[in-house]
């Protein structure tokens, strides 16, 4: 385990050293928020990567379509 720091350090240090910490996470927090909603923003991305969502799309539709036809065409031929 990591030694912590020196435990002769003045109040006016550790205040500082206090702020320059909560600065520090502040920027991290609202970097990280930014990232979150980069991420979460789907119509961004939707509009980024349009034409893969299209392809991807069109397969979805191209197999649910195939599989929808399938099972009609046993179904029909069970009953005959």
């Amino acid at each position: 385990m990591a030694a912590g720091p020196p435990a002769n350090r003045s109040p006016e240090q550790i205040r500082s050293s206090i702020e320059a910490t909560r600065q520090d996470l502040a920027f991290s927090v609202n970097d990280l928020r930014s990232k979150v909603n980069q991420l979460a923003d789907w119509r961004r991305q939707l509009v980024e990567n349009r034409q893969t969502a299209l392809i991807g799309a069109a397969a979805a539709g191209f197999v649910i379509g195939g599989g929808v036809a399938a099972t009609f065409s046993l179904l029909r031929g069970r009953k005959s």
